[in-house]
């Protein structure tokens, strides 16, 4: 079993939760509106994650908080919104974990990452690797051999700009293996064409694909995190199948306009932790999401932001990939 291991930034972040000193800066949050932005249509995971924040948030502070969706471009259209929206605390950016190589697909977007203050990580979870039940894969392994006997024929359904789509290129470079992967734009046609057999494989989170699982329409080989899922306990991570990786997450954060006070991140930041250990919201995020429940300080999530777009960013580079 061979691991390529990463500097772990986040290493020990589970026990790093305890909310970060406000009593520097105190600084009240606007009466007016404050807005969640969320870079994604309805649906998904982000979405709901970020309600059921708000919804808890409204109930124990009182706040005058709306959620407002801003699609487009794989959230670079919500991300530019508030990367140029005032920094008084009014909006606050929720993203998915392709938020970070946005930058890096397409340069020319407009907005700077300098320009988005890491507030913190909320979770993440590990993605699931599954096959349509017809196909000969037991697990990666059986996979793996399948890609080298017949480079290119065996299909992968990712998303478009997503950490799923520089795994594999990453895996195949290091593994010596080559996949036919095919980039979606939505996550709903990728499990629709991923359960009919219109590609071999598909990969998304364990969250979206587990139900699919369990009803027998999708076969699942491997999960991407560092150890087994707790949702699929019996399927071996990619490293127990011996095949050289960098562990790879779904994940979802938070990011205020820089600039925005540090008292008001804090208390946002302590807010959202207190609305979050809240047992109704950590149960549900935990069964429905398959959620590590992370809550990082603002310094260690700039840490695995910065880890991350070193890491994936030279992938991208390397093997000259594209969004779609």
């Amino acid at each position: 079993m061979t691991t390529l291991r990463r500097r772990s930034v986040i290493a020990g972040a589970t026990a790093a939760v305890a909310a970060p000193s406000i009593l520097h800066a105190q600084t009240d949050l606007p009466r007016g509106p404050i807005k969640f932005v969320v870079p994604f249509p309805p649906g998904g995971s982000t979405d709901p994650i970020t309600r059921t924040i708000q919804a808890k948030l409204i109930e124990q502070t009182g706040w005058n908080i709306v959620v407002e969706n801003k699609p487009g471009g794989t959230g670079v259209v919500g991300a530019t919104i508030v990367a140029k929206a005032p920094p008084d605390g009014t909006n606050w950016l929720f993203v998915f974990d392709n938020h970070i190589l946005n930058p890096i697909w397409t340069p020319s977007v407009p907005y700077k990452d300098s320009e988005l203050f890491p507030v913190m990580q909320i979770g993440r979870s590990a993605q699931g690797i599954a096959a349509h039940p017809t196909r000969p894969f037991k697990n990666f392994k059986d996979v793996l051999a399948a890609a080298k006997a017949q480079p290119g024929k065996v299909s992968v359904a990712v998303l478009a700009a997503s950490l799923a789509q520089v795994m594999f290129a990453f895996m195949q470079k290091e593994n010596g293996f080559e996949v036919n992967t095919i980039p979606y734009k939505g996550g709903g046609p990728l499990l629709q064409d991923g359960i009919a057999g219109v590609t071999d494989l598909a990969v998304s989170s364990l969250a979206v694909m587990m139900p699919h699982v369990r009803a027998n329409k999708l076969n699942l080989v491997a999960v991407t995190g560092e150890k087994r899922s707790a949702a699929a306990p019996d399927i071996p991570t990619l490293a127990e199948q011996g095949i050289k990786v960098a562990p790879s997450y779904s994940w979802w954060g938070v990011y205020a306009p820089t600039g925005t006070p540090r008292g008001m991140v804090d208390r946002m930041h302590a807010a959202i932790v207190k609305a979050v250990r809240s047992p109704d919201v950590t149960q549900r995020f935990v069964e429905q999401f398959d959620m590590d429940i992370l809550l990082s300080a603002p310094e260690q999530f700039a840490q695995f932001h910065a880890s991350e777009v070193a890491f994936w960013g030279k992938v991208i580079r390397d093997n000259n990939l594209k969004p779609e």
